[in-house]
């Protein structure tokens, strides 16, 4: 699924997945540079993000795909 990526001083890194109009905190990554590992939001879901170099600028729209659940979503 496309999701946007960004940071902001007061909520720090922040995540949107417009299909589903949700934004939410990122509140826990696998790598600190977030890129090629999982993420937690704040809601408690679980995304893989692709690997991407770590001076990659924010915001930035990239495929997640989204762990558990009843499917999988791409």
């Amino acid at each position: 699924m496309k999701v946007i990526i960004r940071r902001s001083p007061e909520t720090g890194l922040s995540i949107y997945v417009p299909k589903k109009d949700l934004e939410d905190r990122i509140v826990e990554s696998e790598h600190e540079t977030l890129w090629g590992g999982w993420i937690r939001m704040a809601n408690g879901w679980v995304l893989d993000l692709p690997p991407m170099t770590s001076d990659t600028t924010l915001p930035i729209t990239i495929n997640a795909k989204r762990r558990g659940g009843d499917r999988e979503e791409t």
